[in-house]
């Protein structure tokens, strides 16, 4: 995507998925002089002032009085008294484009802590952001306009693939499936680690053959065109040993399992949505 007509965007918080966004930015051509970061302390602002030559300060409203776009990328418990700030703070709210990137906390509640009038753009990225390989899903209000979304979409672009959703219904499944997902595969992998050690391979060489597996694996499929199942069949020949395992897999109902983890995630990510 080509680089959009620059806007001064402010970032609330510098912890690493901002570090990973901005670095995404500048690195895809964004002008640092139009990107600003505020952080209570001072380390990750030096950081990111030394890497990037942006603006920095520990004033939240002053760096969102100037920007035109305000990332809030703080932690949800942190977030009503940050917008409380804010709102006493910076005048005309609603003339600017309001992200966010916390989980659980829906559009309509943001409109209580800011302003009835604001433009709002919700965005989840996963942490594979953090190393240029995430997916973020984004849903927009009815106020955003199509030069809103390339926007964002350009700004989280930097740290992977985006995806867009019908509401915040979808955002919940997709943060139980993306958000959630690293560490579903990060447990199945810790799995097989620990099967090749049972079996007589030191921890390392364990480590190191399933973690290229499964990078081999994931490039596998996004080189093909293939349902994943077909991919599956590909290396499965019949009555061999993959196919043996398989059959382990398919009596255990792996696929209810996957079910159950993502229904279970949904629901929690729909239980801190009425915390908030």
């Amino acid at each position: 995507m080509s680089t959009p007509t620059p806007r001064k965007i402010a970032f609330i918080g510098a912890g690493n998925m901002t570090q990973s966004i901005v670095g995404g930015m500048v690195k895809s051509g964004y002008p640092a002089d139009h990107i600003f970061v505020s952080n209570p302390s001072d380390a990750k602002l030096h950081t990111l002032k030394e890497r990037h030559q942006l603006h920095v300060s520990n004033d939240n409203a002053e760096i969102a009085q100037q920007a035109e776009v305000i990332v809030l990328a703080v932690k949800p418990q942190l977030m009503a008294d940050v917008c409380a700030d804010l709102s006493k703070r910076v005048p005309n709210l609603d003339s600017k484009l309001i992200v966010s990137i916390a989980a659980g906390i829906r559009i309509p509640k943001y409109r209580q802590y800011l302003n009835d009038n604001i433009t709002m753009i919700r965005v989840m990225p996963n942490t594979p952001s953090l190393v240029g390989e995430g997916i973020s899903g984004l849903v927009a209000d009815d106020r955003a306009s199509t030069a809103d979304k390339a926007f964002i979409e350009f700004a989280f672009d930097g740290v992977g693939q985006t995806l867009w959703v019908a509401d915040e219904d979808e955002l919940d499944i997709l943060g139980a499936v993306a958000g959630s997902g690293p560490a579903y595969f990060f447990e199945f992998m810790a799995s097989l680690q620990k099967a090749a050690v049972a079996l007589g391979f030191d921890h390392e060489k364990a480590r190191a053959m399933v973690q290229q597996t499964a990078l081999g694996a994931a490039t596998m499929a996004i080189d093909s065109d293939l349902e994943l199942e077909d991919l599956r069949k590909q290396v499965t020949s019949k009555g061999g040993s993959t196919a043996k395992g398989i059959e382990v897999y398919q009596a255990a109902d792996i696929d209810d399992i996957s079910e159950q983890a993502v229904r279970a995630a949904v629901a929690r990510n729909q239980e801190m949505a009425k915390l908030f």
